[in-house]
């Protein structure tokens, strides 16, 4: 049996213990959390988040790609989220490489660079930053709150990055 067909036969099970209950699209708490896809992040025990209190935008490294504050603009627009937490975490996978040298290798495998930027960043607390100003920059980020914060992936502890 594949991983998939396992997590398919939990879902049978998750389906028969749920019971129906129809929560509203709108988060509750009208909170939206852009975040790594790190599967160290467990966010809903970290935060005591329950089904349906916030959006979890999800990318690797947590970084305010264009999708990213697409994910966002619709969250704010049409389901009335107005604060914005960016968690960003420790040891990254994209503190592991150079930009550029993976770009190279990149190009040298498939014969093209990708158009996009990668992430790699070697200083957690400065790309929070970057990410949260590049939000309050976004005039498609509607958020009256973006606040920045670093997960301990070994403590699942939350630390509040502060604007310099």
């Amino acid at each position: 049996m594949s991983v998939i067909d396992n997590l398919l036969a939990h879902n049978r099970r998750y389906v028969a213990d749920h019971g129906h209950r129809e929560l509203p699209t709108e988060p509750q708490l009208h909170l939206a959390v852009l975040t790594c896809m790190d599967s160290r992040l467990d966010l809903f025990g970290a935060l005591g988040l329950d089904l349906g209190e916030a959006h979890l935008v999800r990318n690797a490294g947590g970084l305010a790609t264009d999708d990213a504050i697409r994910s966002l603009l619709l969250s704010q627009k049409l389901l009335r989220t107005n604060a914005v937490m960016v968690i960003h975490h420790t040891r990254c996978g994209l503190e592991t490489f150079v930009e550029e040298v993976l770009q190279d290798e990149l190009e040298k495998s498939v014969g093209v660079r990708p158009p996009f930027r990668l992430g790699a960043y070697n200083d957690v607390d400065h790309d929070v930053r970057a990410t949260v100003a590049t939000l309050e920059a976004s005039p498609f980020v509607l958020a009256t709150e973006i606040r920045g914060f670093v997960f301990d992936v070994d403590e699942g502890s939350l630390r509040e990055v502060l604007p310099l």
